[in-house]
């Protein structure tokens, strides 16, 4: 039985995150268990750093266990990382990670807020993290958001007293955490947020310690547990069909693009916090010891209270409806209370749950996802009572145009269908991730609306609101307006309804290189965002750069068709680079952003606007050989950036690795993390050995040092470790100046290094054997020399290399050092090199 449960669980879930605005159909024992949360007047708010630091089995109890409101609150949306399933980085992959985790807390049961600092990469102390994401501004989030929420219980994932010992980020965490704890109820303390939301002393805040702080198990018994508590966070839910933990595994598991789908886990298990700061606590076995978390918190709360905790003793399982009497009064009292913000918290879940109870459901789907100021769209309002209450639809309304008189009876089971239009207000505004609408800095995102400050996403901005009389009580539920379509393969589809320009535009490829001073043709596609769009592109330019023709004509008669222009970039006969960008010109106004969609199973489909720019370098880089195989790892544009420099690349798999096809090949490039995710790859060791040994290079570039596939990675002996240098303009200095991979066919210099972007690199080997000629050395302010960056070993007739320098983030960057670098790998024991024909792609 509780697997058939569990695969219900799992088949509904993943439904819901497929067609994520489709209109919530609860079962009864869902219905029950947002009445138990309805009656519980409690709060926990988590704080961490990144997407994926959070505790979804901490979370998960509190939300689901306790029936607490909980929410995470994360300080960045995680745009420094990686990516394991696809190209995007920085701020697409912020985008992705924070619908990851908002898909995650979906399942777990808590809600989502950020602060606007920004992920620049891995920190190695506060102290550096601080003043890149500017503190204040960052702490006054912190502030903002436990003002906004109200917690009861605050709870850091991190330990504020070990700064240099872990990422900076997580120690800053708690550092701004444990100060905004007491800054949250000063009035003196950010007055300008007043405004948005009043000040509030949250009681307790913990530490969410383990085993792993004190180093192992072991120790971690060993010590004084008088000032924590403990949860079982393994119990089971016998409405779910599911254990806490498995719920935790299912939410975790949401952060993909960081590798994090994992088996389900079940059984008892211990979770402790550790008490920092606040009310000190008078019952250990109860985190909300002290804290009246029933009805009577709030006045005139008592006989709300009664009645609804009638409602939860005696749920009728068959016939919710049967409760919407009761849960009306409940709602007429509610809205008489003086306290603001339960009254907020609690009238929007009170109505939901009469929506759930009256079996109603009320959607308005558009018959596009996607429109242009000024547009008048079609809507379709689909509206069905299930239950035999008394059920009348007054209106419909929006905040714009729309005010429809219905005045219907809703009878029981009859579909009611209408036919509406709403009119695009013409200054409306683009619909895009409200922090990337601005330019930040490489801390902070601007935003500078404090309503918006913390939000997960951008506020829909059409919405229809459905006026009913429930037995003859006014109550307004208000639903967004989506689209739903199929397709013959998928069925029914839903995706969000957004606002876009009515012209956007790109250039194909985000880096140009030009390796001579030929020209070079660029395409540009400019998208339209309605019927008959007509005007001109022209592509601005650096001085000392030319573009040709300078304008094309733009005219495409259906929106979402696209037009391809080719342009030609004319380069100067000297090293120079700069940026382009397409400007289409319509009706005399101009357009400079590129629409972007991030289309992923495993969360809502988004849509992007950005600046349309890209990086055109012109540069001078000698190279040998022609023909590269490339083995990807997690994702990354290498390959791309090896085409723009004039290799030919082929992309294999290591099952396609075989003697016979390495022959076709010059050298062979192991992408990132390959040995962390690739099992097939140390099955080939013997091949890619022989191919060195013949006369090939082989180039590795970074894996982690845990989690590998194999720890022979090398034909010669090698240990990689975390040591990294997170500083992008940290000196590099050459250990061997005179070795051919600085010299030959590019010299290297100290200007090659000029201008990297969020680090140096990353996952150094820490040992390697004397067959290894070190190249590099660095370091981040106030550590010892990182000799391990860049490793050299002839092997027979060719060379093995192993780096950790980031080239994946330096050439979607454009930055010309890194490439002049990589050509001299990839050309090093090649000066007699005869070429070879080239490959076909």
């Amino acid at each position: 039985m509780q697997k058939n449960l569990f695969s219900i669980f799992i088949t509904l879930f993943f439904c819901s995150v497929l067609q994520a605005q489709k209109p919530k159909t609860p079962s009864s024992s869902q219905i029950y268990e947002s009445i138990q949360k309805l009656n519980f007047l409690g709060s926990v708010l988590y704080v961490a750093a990144h997407p994926d630091d959070e505790n979804t089995r901490l979370i998960s109890y509190m939300a689901n266990h306790l029936k607490a409101r909980t929410g995470y609150l994360s300080l960045t949306r995680g745009d420094g990382g990686q990516n394991e399933i696809g190209p995007e980085l920085r701020e697409l992959l912020g985008v992705i990670r924070t619908q990851e985790l908002l898909a995650a807390r979906r399942i777990d049961g808590g809600e989502q807020f950020f602060t606007r600092a920004n992920d620049f990469g891995y920190s190695k102390h506060p102290d550096e993290t601080l003043e890149i994401w500017d503190k204040n501004e960052v702490l006054s989030d912190v502030v903002l958001a436990i003002r906004k929420f109200k917690p009861d219980i605050i709870i850091n994932r991190f330990d504020h007293r070990r700064a240099g010992r872990t990422h900076g980020h997580h120690t800053s965490s708690a550092l701004l955490s444990m100060e905004a704890f007491d800054l949250a109820s000063k009035k003196s303390s950010y007055p300008e947020l007043l405004k948005d939301a009043s000040i509030w002393q949250p009681k307790r805040l913990f530490y969410n310690t383990s085993w792993w702080r004190y180093g192992s198990r072991e120790e971690f018994d060993k010590t004084d547990k008088s000032n924590m508590l403990s949860f079982d966070i393994g119990t089971y839910y016998p409405l779910k069909g599911l254990s806490n933990n498995e719920i935790a595994s299912l939410a975790s598991s949401q952060h993909l693009c960081q590798g994090f789908g994992r088996l389900s886990q079940r059984g008892s298990q211990q979770e402790y916090i550790e008490f920092l700061k606040g009310d000190p606590l008078t019952d250990n076995e109860n985190i909300f010891s002290g804290i009246d978390t029933s009805w009577n918190r709030v006045k005139g709360g008592k006989a709300i209270g009664d009645i609804l905790y009638k409602v939860e003793n005696n749920f009728n399982f068959k016939n919710p409806s049967q409760h919407i009497g009761q849960l009306l009064e409940a709602y007429k009292l509610l809205q008489n209370i003086d306290n603001e913000h339960w009254k907020t918290q609690k009238s929007k879940a009170l109505k939901s749950i009469i929506e759930m109870c009256s079996g109603l459901y009320l959607e308005a789907s558009a018959d596009t996802n996607w429109a242009t100021p000024n547009e008048t769209i079609n809507i379709n309002i689909e509206i069905l009572n299930r239950s035999n209450l008394s059920i009348n639809l007054v209106s419909l309304n929006n905040k714009n145009d729309l005010n429809v008189s219905k005045n219907i009876a809703l009878k029981n089971n009859v579909k009611y269908i209408f036919k509406e239009t709403i009119k695009i207000n013409k200054d409306e505004k683009t619909t895009t991730p409200y922090w990337l609408s601005e330019k930040g800095t490489l801390g902070m995102y601007k935003v500078d609306d404090t309503k918006l400050i913390g939000l997960a996403e951008t506020p829909r901005v059409y919405n229809i609101s459905f006026n009913l009389l429930i037995n003859n009580i006014p109550i307004t539920i208000t639903k967004p307006v989506i689209h739903r379509y199929s397709k013959p393969d998928k069925g029914e589809l839903y995706k969000p309804f957004e606002i876009i320009p009515e012209a956007s535009a790109k250039i194909t490829e985000k880096v140009i290189i030009l390796n001579n001073n030929k020209q070079r043709d660029i395409t540009v596609v400019v998208k339209a965002g309605r019927d008959n769009l007509e005007g001109f592109v022209e592509v601005c330019h650096p001085n000392d750069w030319s573009i040709y023709p300078k304008n094309q004509k733009v005219n495409i008669k259906h929106k979402g068709e696209e037009q391809t222009l080719v342009f030609t970039v004319i380069p100067p006969k000297n090293e120079s680079e700069g940026f382009i960008g397409p400007i289409v010109t319509i009706n005399e106004n101009l357009y400079t952003k590129e629409l972007i969609e991030i289309d992923y199973n495993h969360i809502p489909f988004q849509t992007v606007l950005l600046p349309s720019e890209s990086k055109i370098v012109r540069l001078d880089i000698k190279k040998k050989g022609e023909n590269i195989a490339y083995i990807q790892g997690v994702g990354d544009v290498v390959p791309e950036s090896l085409k723009q420099i004039g290799y030919n690349v082929l992309t294999i798999k290591p099952e396609d690795i075989n003697a016979e096809i390495l022959t076709r090949f010059d050298a062979v490039v192991v992408g990132i993390r390959a040995y962390n995710v690739l099992d097939d790859l140390q099955f080939k060791h013997k091949q890619l050995y022989d191919f060195i040994e013949n006369g090939g290079n082989v180039i590795v570039q970074y894996s982690k040092n845990f989690g590998l596939k194999t720890d022979n990675i090398s034909p010669f002996d090698l240990k990689l470790s975390r040591d990294r240098v997170t500083n992008e303009n940290a000196e590099v200095r050459f250990l061997s100046p005179e070795h051919p991979v600085l010299n030959y066919p590019n010299r290297i210099t100290k200007k090659d290094f000029e201008g990297w972007t969020q680090e140096r690199g990353l996952y150094f080997p820490s040992k390697w054997g004397d067959d290894f000629t070190p190249i590099l050395s660095m370091n981040d302010k106030g550590e010892t020399p990182k000799d391990g960056s860049l490793l050299v070993a002839k092997y027979g007739k060719g060379y093995y290399i192993y780096t950790g320098l980031s080239f994946f983030r330096e050439f979607p960057a454009g930055v010309s050092g890194a490439y002049r670098l990589f050509a001299n790998m990839l050309s090093i024991g090649k000066e007699d090199l005869t070429l070879e024909p080239k490959l076909n792609d």
